[in-house]
């Protein structure tokens, strides 16, 4: 079962999208006191080469994907380090699984992997964002660290809502 719904995507990136400069600095504010690792493991990203500019796009994710989980009717506990770990691995554990494998194998493994995704709402507006801003195709180190920080982000926020679903 999602924790995030499509209703509650749609709506943390319209509120996201319309707030000024301010607003957005305020909601960082939020991140950092609820959720400060979700924002170091973003803010580490020019250490591995990611631009500025580029930088705006997985900030974008963040601030969208905390804007859900406020209005997503649950209490969240703050993701921890050893939490967003276990699910880097996780990422790149099924990641590289998929390599060797004939390409249209590979599509069918993604298309399943998103229909079945816990949090499937969440992973469509990451990969529609990234991909609205050319950041998929994985050309650089610096683009592939911007891409498993934005997908780990979606691995973590599954990972808690599992186990707040699972109490």
């Amino acid at each position: 079962m999602t924790l995030l719904t499509q209703a509650v995507m749609v709506q943390a990136n319209i509120d996201v999208n319309r707030m000024s400069a301010q607003q957005k600095v305020q909601l960082t504010d939020e991140i950092y006191v609820q959720q400060p690792n979700l924002l170091a493991s973003i803010l580490v990203l020019p250490r591995y080469g990611v631009d500025m500019q580029l930088l705006e796009e997985p900030i974008h994710v963040l601030l969208v994907a905390f804007q859900a989980m406020k209005h997503c009717g649950h209490a969240l506990p703050t993701i921890s380090e050893d939490v967003q770990e276990t699910c880097l691995q996780r990422l790149t554990a099924t990641l590289k699984f998929s390599e060797g494998v004939p390409p249209d194998l590979v599509g069918q493994m993604i298309t399943k992997f998103c229909v079945d995704h816990p949090e499937r709402y969440l992973l469509a507006f990451v990969y529609g964002h990234l991909g609205q801003h050319d950041l998929l195709h994985v050309r650089t180190d610096a683009e592939k660290y911007l891409l498993l920080a934005c997908l780990n982000l979606v691995e973590c926020v599954a990972y808690i809502g599992a186990q707040l679903q699972s109490k």
